[in-house]
């Protein structure tokens, strides 16, 4: 009986570790399977929302879609000898999706963070910016500390950095689908909300383009040094790999600078900005 079930434990102990090795084949084939089917289409699934100025916009000229994060995405597509497609949809709409494997990665101004490198891959950064507000000029809507967000009326989409910060000072939340810019300052204006937190060159050039609208950012409250890079799906190892090698050309070469300058107003925002902020 003893060497029957010594013979019997040796058996499963193979079949377990056949299984195993099954299963670790299977992973790293699945992630080789997606980048050379990624190379065999010649397309790279690219999520976006069409509405953040100067990131991903549609030019009033031909109502195409550009921004500093699409032509960043089409230059590094472009190296890969790959082009991409962009679909447009909502912040919560893009993870969603790259956990489906519906598309390959998304480019919104995103935020790298911990929590969310848990579960998604990070490019290396390109873009280094930190948070301002935008508020009513004549009393900086009350707000004049971080802590004054307390009780305040802050508009964004649901699963932002900035609705976090917002929320975890007290502030109350108002979300918004996929809008543009103009529907954030005018409910300021009109006192619908009180502030939206956000980044800081995306702010200062969407109120720029709507000198009509009577807001202003924050001068004095500055917070949350951040970076943002392309996020897509922690299996998608290979597509990771060759597109941080590309980004890191582009940083070498200037193109991601000149792609900068182009779309912040003469500003490089690939590189970390000095700047005291509010603790």
């Amino acid at each position: 009986m003893k060497e029957t079930f010594k013979h019997q434990t040796a058996y499963i102990l193979i079949i377990l570790s056949i299984t195993s090795l099954l299963a670790a084949c299977g992973t790293n084939e699945n992630e080789e399977t997606r980048w050379e089917e990624i190379q065999e289409s010649g397309v790279l699934e690219v999520a976006t929302s069409g509405t953040l100025y100067p990131t991903s916009f549609h030019s009033d000229e031909t109502d195409e879609l550009t921004g500093f994060e699409v032509e960043v995405t089409r230059e590094a597509a472009n190296r890969l000898d790959l082009e991409a497609e962009f679909t447009e949809m909502g912040v919560d709409g893009m993870l969603t999706s790259i956990q489906s494997g519906q598309i390959d990665l998304a480019v919104n101004d995103i935020d790298i963070n911990e929590r969310r490198e848990e579960d998604f891959l990070f490019t290396d950064p390109y873009k280094f910016s930190y948070g301002a507000m935008i508020v009513r000029p004549d009393d900086y809507s009350g707000i004049h500390s971080l802590e004054d967000l307390d009780g305040k009326r802050h508009g964004g989409a649901a699963t932002t950095i900035y609705m976090e910060i917002a929320e975890s000072y007290g502030a109350e939340g108002v979300t918004y689908e996929n809008v543009t810019n103009d529907t954030y300052l005018r409910d300021i204006e009109n006192d619908r909300l009180d502030v939206v937190m956000n980044d800081y060159y995306l702010q200062s050039l969407a109120i720029e383009a709507l000198p009509e609208i009577d807001v202003i950012i924050h001068p004095e409250l500055f917070y949350h040094p951040n970076d943002q890079a392309m996020i897509m799906n922690e299996n998608n190892v290979e597509l990771h790999e060759n597109l941080n090698r590309v980004i890191q050309e582009m940083l070498d070469d200037g193109t991601i600078q000149q792609l900068s300058e182009q779309f912040f107003g003469g500003q490089d925002v690939s590189k970390q900005p000095d700047i005291d902020f509010a603790s």
